[in-house]
């Protein structure tokens, strides 16, 4: 019965019922988690007495939320609370090529960003759409579920900055620690886990683009790599966190096999709205949060954690009293209980869409009316297909640029991410939505092409992963409910656009290969609105362009800076705790001084499990005996 009703919501629902609340509502109850496996299952959910303790009280069950949960919780004397805004996965979630769907669901915190003056210029609202993830899980729930490091310099470089403890050779361990690695070729690597709880392995589903993939990077110099091995530049099949053929997120991965132990708590659909700080001792001493129209404080014995990500962290520190003061004083906020600069530092990666490559034979590409087959969704019940595609993404590829600013050409700056399908293939709209694309702009580009055209075509998207250009977050209000205002600053360093454009051309040289004319691949020539005055594929008709419809990868870090206390720019310190608070720390992404060059999710467990070892240490606990 549940597949029927999945193949009515993808042919039959148009985006525009997507976005009714009461179909959501009823989508996400319908499509409840299913049990797999002996440790896989419901999490219990808790409902804290008010002012009840806890020695440990972390906010957010994300990425980073589930591991701090899992490893805190190692050590049976400590008693902990995990607190998450929403709910459950679901059935729909599991699928590793629905993630874009997803982020039209209640799972999804729906932020936006301000107008941007050189990005999302022709996108719904003229804002960018900033999905974070609001269920167990978080944002690995969300995400394309690619698992990527990044480079070793990338963390080198934060030890530099004078962050003690996180060059990458002390890092390793714990992306190691957390690995649970599938792939055969890789399980006896220096740089791979085996017996974690994060699995990682390669989609079952081979893309008919694959081949043609690799062909082209061997043509153009590039080899055939482990991206998270010793060398990063090259092409490679995704890794991802996936198990047998379904997402494995966070939850499942860290929460799920330790849901019973007694001295766990989770409470669902908590949404935390002040951090209670004592403003004579400059002590956390617990939170406060609603639970279905009920107020409820609790409190921290030892620490408070935040885990809620680069906005949700920086905007609940600034709320409870711990931001710039002139902008805290500007909404009231009183007192300042520390003066930093939380909300600064705001850094994400951003990528080129909207493009579209044709190619003249049919069968080899993956676009949205594709997945409603029934041959596609049963082999999918059997962990296969190519619905087990991590976010559709087929190939992978790193490379240095003439713009890159660093002259160790082994560090990349543009990635090259190729889509077994395209914008131009989203009959639906689900991908529209999801990219804030407006139907006008869709029609506009893509109603030359005839329906079977635009079902035959794939995307190659650059993405600039060593971006110079900083953002902030700052406050609407001094209540957590209303979303901040989020500036993301996008090409504000004009070395950013040209590097873009770069990748742009990147592109154009994969697809000329002999590996992809084979197939007759051509682009897909009508010219963006808003750029039809300027010469087609000129670098000025590219930069206009790329101002149009460039998104986020949803990789924003950096609102809660590591760094040395007597650092002006710190918000926390090496150990993660917040400068001038007591018993208070961060530890997810938005701690990251400079964005590494890297699917962030990946980075973000590694900060979590480094994190637990930091509090473990600090309360006496021998970390020995958990490593």
């Amino acid at each position: 019965m549940r597949w029927f009703v999945y193949l009515f919501c993808i042919v039959a629902v148009d985006a525009q019922m997507f976005n009714s609340q009461r179909f959501l509502d009823f989508w996400t109850d319908l499509f409840r988690p299913l049990p797999r496996n002996p440790h896989e299952g419901i999490v219990p959910d808790y409902t804290p007495e008010n002012q009840e303790e806890f020695d440990f009280i972390v906010v957010g069950a994300g990425s980073a939320g589930c591991v701090l949960a899992n490893r805190l919780t190692e050590v049976p004397q400590w008693k902990v609370l995990l607190i998450e805004a929403g709910g459950n996965e679901n059935f729909f979630s599991d699928i590793p090529i629905f993630a874009a769907f997803l982020s039209l669901t209640p799972m999804n915190w729906g932020y936006n960003s301000m107008p941007e003056p050189k990005a999302c210029r022709d996108l719904r609202g003229k804002v960018c759409f900033l999905p974070r993830g609001r269920v167990l899980g978080g944002s690995s729930v969300l995400n394309f579920l690619i698992y990527q490091r990044g480079h070793p310099e990338d963390y080198n470089d934060w030890a530099r900055m004078g962050n003690a403890g996180w060059s990458y050779d002390e890092i390793l361990p714990y992306f190691k620690k957390s690995e649970n690695v599938g792939i055969k070729e890789l399980q006896n690597s220096t740089y791979h886990g085996v017996g974690g709880y994060l699995n990682i392995e390669y989609s079952p589903y081979r893309s008919p683009l694959e081949n043609p993939f690799k062909q082209a990077g061997e043509e153009l110099g590039y080899k055939w790599r482990d991206p998270n091995g010793e060398k990063v530049i090259g092409f490679s099949k995704p890794q991802a966190t996936m198990r047998k053929g379904r997402r494995c997120s966070s939850s499942k991965a860290f929460l799920e096999p330790i849901r019973f132990r007694p001295n766990l708590k989770v409470t669902k659909f908590s949404t935390v709205t002040k951090i209670l700080i004592d403003p004579l001792t400059k002590t956390a001493v617990g939170v406060e949060f609603m639970k279905r129209n009920k107020r409820i404080q609790v409190k921290a014995r030892r620490e408070v954690v935040l885990a809620a990500g680069a906005i949700g962290s920086a905007q609940l520190l600034m709320v409870s009293g711990v931001g710039p003061k002139d902008h805290l004083d500007e909404l009231g906020i009183s007192p300042t209980i520390a003066d930093l600069p939380v909300g600064y530092n705001l850094q994400d990666h951003v990528t080129f869409s909207g493009n579209a490559f044709i190619i003249n034979q049919t069968g080899m590409t993956m676009n949205d009316m594709s997945a409603a087959s029934p041959f596609v969704a049963a082999a999918y019940m059997t962990g296969r297909g190519p619905l087990t595609l991590p976010g559709g993404a087929a190939g992978l590829a790193f490379v240095h640029t003439k713009h890159s600013q660093d002259v160790d050409t082994s560090r990349p700056d543009i990635e090259l991410v190729m889509g077994a399908g395209s914008l131009a293939g989203d009959a639906i709209g689900i991908l529209r939505s999801l990219l804030g694309i407006t139907d006008d702009w869709y029609w506009r580009v893509y109603s030359s092409l005839p329906y079977s055209v635009r079902q035959n075509t794939f995307v190659i998207n650059p993405v600039l992963i060593r971006p110079n250009s900083v953002g902030r977050l700052m406050l609407r209000s001094p209540n957590f409910t209303d979303h901040p205002r989020i500036h993301l600053n996008y090409f504000a360093d004009n070395n950013d656009l040209q590097t873009m454009i770069e990748g742009v051309r990147m592109v154009q040289k994969v697809i000329g290969t002999k590996a992809f004319q084979r197939y007759g691949t051509k682009l897909h020539t009508t010219p963006f609105p808003g750029c039809e005055s300027l010469l087609f594929d000129s670098d000025e008709y590219w930069e206009c362009a790329i101002m149009q419809t460039s998104i986020t990868l949803d990789h924003q870090v950096g609102t809660c800076k590591m760094a040395p206390a007597d650092d002006p720019s710190s918000v926390v310190t090496p150990r993660l705790q917040v400068n001038g608070i007591s018993g208070l720390r961060v530890a997810d992404a938005s701690i990251m001084p400079r964005i590494p060059a890297a699917h962030t999710h990946a980075a973000v467990v590694m900060i979590a499990e480094k994190a637990s070892d930091l509090i473990k240490e600090d309360w006496g606990i021998p970390i020995d005996n958990f490593i």
